[in-house]
C-alpha cells in the first residue's frame, strides 16, 4: 500500500509540475526594475546589456514576474567585497529564499562556507540556524560567475561555475513558494534567462531528511510567550522564569530537529526569551548525555535546578562552533535524572538572525520522552 501511494504522489506531481514551458530572456533596462534612483545603472559592460548596483543601493527587483519552478541562469561579476545575493519567491523584504555568495572567500576553493542558501522568515534571514546549506565553490572576481538555478517545488540544485552541481537543497524552508526575482550587494548582473517549469528531472517532492529514523531527538516541546528580556547578559534571573500563570502552547521540530523559534515568533529586536519545556520519565536514578546546539543563549534546569548556562554569539569570543551557529556541537553536558518523572526546561534568548535549539540524546535506555 505504502508503495502504491508513493507511485501515487509521483504521478500526480507530474502532472501538476509538468507544466507548460516559457523562456523570458530578462531585460537589463530600468522600466523593467524596481530599485532606488541614482544607485543602480543600466550599461553595456563587456558587450553584455547589464544592471550595476551601485553601494548603498539596496534592492533591485524584478517587475511583472510570478517564478515558481524553472530554471534562473545568470552571469554575476562581484564587486561588493564580502557577499553577493540573489533572491526568488521574493514577496517582499521579510518573506523570500535568497541565495548568495560570500565573495570574501574568491581564492579559497574549498572554504566550506562560499555558498549558501537561507530562506528569509519574518523578516529573518536564517543562515545561522541552517548552515547544512552552504559548500565550497570556485568563485571568481573581476570577472562573471556563471550560476544556474533549478528549483522544482520544495527541492533545489544551485550550479556555480561548473556544470556539476554545487550545492543541493532537499527541502525550500522558506513561507513562500512563488514570488518574482531580486538581486542586492555590489554587483553587475548580465544574461538573466528564466526558463519557467523546466526542472531537468529534479523531483518537487521534498528530500529525505538525515535525522528521520533517529529516535533521539526530543521532538515535541510545550513552549511558552516570549517575553522581553533586556540586554545581553549571563546572569540569570528569575524574573525572566515562567510562572503558574504562564501559558504554555506546543511546538514540534523541523526537518534536522530543528525547534525553529523564528518561524513561530519571527525577529527578536530587542532581545527575547522563550521557555520550552518536556516531561522525562526516567526508569531509575542515571545521568544522560544531551547535545544541545542554541542561538543565541541557554538556560537548562531540570526540576527547577540550573544545570547548564551559556552563550553562543556570533562575532563574540564565547560563540561556539561552528562560527557561531546552531550545530549540535555547540555543547554537550550530563543530565542527572531522578527516578520517575521529570520536568526539562530550557530558556531560549535571541537579538540576533535565527534562534531556537536542537538537542539529542546520546542514548534513551531507560528514558520515556513525552510527545
Amino acid at each position: 500500500m505504502r508503495k502504491l501511494i508513493s507511485i501515487a504522489l509521483v504521478l500526480i506531481a507530474g502532472i501538476c509540475y509538468g507544466q507548460k514551458k516559457a523562456t523570458v530572456k530578462v531585460p537589463m533596462k530600468p522600466e523593467h526594475w524596481e530599485f532606488v534612483p541614482g544607485k543602480v545603472e543600466f550599461t553595456n559592460y563587456k558587450g553584455q546589456p547589464s544592471m550595476k548596483l551601485l553601494p548603498e543601493a539596496g534592492f533591485a527587483i524584478l517587475k511583472d514576474m510570478a517564478f515558481t519552478n524553472g530554471t534562473i541562469e545568470f552571469d554575476m561579476e562581484t564587486i561588493d567585497p564580502n557577499f553577493a545575493s540573489f533572491y526568488f519567491h521574493w514577496q517582499n523584504e521579510s518573506e523570500n529564499e535568497c541565495f548568495y555568495l560570500r565573495t570574501a572567500r574568491i581564492g579559497y576553493p574549498t572554504a566550506k562556507d562560499a555558498v549558501q542558501y537561507a530562506p528569509f522568515v519574518g523578516g529573518v534571514n536564517l543562515w545561522d540556524i541552517m548552515d547544512h546549506y552552504q559548500t565550497n565553490a570556485v568563485l571568481k572576481r573581476e570577472e562573471p560567475n556563471h550560476i544556474k538555478l533549478v528549483i522544482s517545488g520544495k527541492q533545489m540544485m544551485v550550479y556555480v561555475n561548473s556544470n556539476l552541481p554545487t550545492l543541493y537543497v532537499p527541502m525550500l524552508e522558506g513561507n513562500t513558494t512563488t514570488g518574482t526575482l531580486a538581486f542586492d550587494s555590489q554587483v553587475i548582473i548580465a544574461n538573466l534567462v528564466v526558463t519557467h517549469n523546466e526542472t531537468e528531472g529534479l523531483s518537487p517532492l521534498p528530500g529525505a531528511d538525515p535525522t528521520d529514523s533517529d529516535p533521539y531527538y526530543i521532538r515535541e516541546w510545550k513552549m511558552s510567550e516570549p517575553v522581553a528580556a533586556g540586554q545581553f547578559s549571563m546572569e540569570f534571573s528569575k524574573s525572566y522564569m515562567p510562572t503558574e500563570k504562564t501559558v504554555w502552547g506546543k511546538i514540534s521540530a523541523e526537518r534536522r530537529g530543528l525547534v525553529n523559534l523564528t518561524r513561530k515568533f519571527g525577529q527578536s529586536d530587542p532581545r527575547r526569551i522563550v521557555w520550552l519545556k518536556v516531561k522525562i520519565t526516567s526508569a531509575m536514578r542515571q545521568q544522560k548525555m544531551l547535545d544541545l546546539g542554541f542561538s543565541d543563549e541557554v538556560w537548562v534546569l531540570l526540576n527547577g535546578r540550573v544545570l547548564y548556562i551559556d552563550s553562543n554569539l556570533y562575532g563574540h569570543p564565547i560563540m561556539k562552533e561552528p562560527d557561531g551557529r546552531l550545530s549540535l556541537s555547540n555543547s554537550s553536558f550530563e543530565i542527572p535524572f531522578q527516578e520517575g518523572d521529570n520536568e526539562l526546561l530550557i530558556g531560549v534568548a535571541n537579538n540576533f538572525f535565527g534562534w531556537g535549539i536542537t538537542a539529542r540524546f546520546k542514548d534513551l535506555n531507560g528514558l520515556t520522552v513525552e510527545k
